[in-house]
């Protein structure tokens, strides 16, 4: 479905992953996420080079499963195997319908789970993509070194995040790019106006800089950026062997 939520004339509730977002959340994604489709084809490429047959690829905040399914079908002939966990009832239940349409013989799974608090030990990746920027920024490091403690040795975590800029003129410049963008896939000024209220203090990004310090406080190394669109950034981070 079309993402219309915010074609409206009084101020929204805070954004929630509720079932009116579900609906529309894919179409979401990709009008509101610049390189969104190139950031997950990318990343499959790393889990293809970096993970050895057998391994479990967890995506953390999963969503509707799009990326996660999208890994299982690309990557069918690695033998990975693939879990979703979110904390919304609603998007899993979309998950694990498509699951049910386009994955039926693929090692694919989705869980209930509140991501804060994981507890699997050998996995080869974790994907954190748009994830980390909604959980409150007092428990991030500590999910952060979470996921590298339950990282086998040469695992790799994956992480995407909208970012902000030290420099306040440069930050407004990236933002007003990056609400040209929304009106280039068709958003009105009322529905960015509104969406962007909807994320206040509910979605709180760090700067670049803050997200490689935290990875690099957990005892990852390397780490580096292998995308970048004005302020948004993907990174990826190894755990040594």
């Amino acid at each position: 479905m079309k993402d219309r939520l915010y074609q409206v004339d009084t101020v929204p509730e805070d954004f929630d992953f509720n079932e009116r977002v579900v609906e529309v959340f894919d179409d979401m994604l990709d009008r509101s996420i610049p390189c969104y489709k190139n950031v997950i084809r990318e990343t499959g490429r790393l889990l293809a080079a970096h993970l050895n047959p057998g391994d479990l690829v967890c995506d953390l905040g999963c969503a509707t499963g799009t990326a996660l399914l999208y890994f299982a079908r690309e990557l069918a002939d690695q033998r990975f195997r693939f879990v979703g966990l979110d904390s919304s009832p609603a998007m899993l239940a979309k998950a694990r319908l498509k699951a049910e349409f386009y994955a039926k013989d693929y090692a694919v799974s989705f869980e209930k789970a509140d991501i804060t608090k994981i507890n699997m030990k050998g996995t080869g990746a974790f994907i954190l993509n748009y994830t980390l920027q909604f959980i409150r920024p007092v428990l991030r490091p500590s999910l952060i070194t979470q996921l590298y403690d339950n990282l086998r040795p040469g695992g790799l975590l994956i992480l995407s995040e909208k970012t902000v800029l030290e420099d306040k003129r440069l930050n407004r410049t990236f933002i007003d790019i990056h609400h040209d963008f929304k009106r280039a896939q068709g958003y009105s000024d009322l529905e960015i106006a509104r969406k962007r209220e909807a994320l206040e203090n509910i979605l709180i990004p760090f700067t670049l800089e803050e997200n490689m310090e935290m990875l690099a406080g957990a005892g990852f190394k390397p780490i580096t950026t292998f995308l970048q669109w004005f302020n948004f950034s993907s990174f990826v981070a190894l755990k040594s062997s």
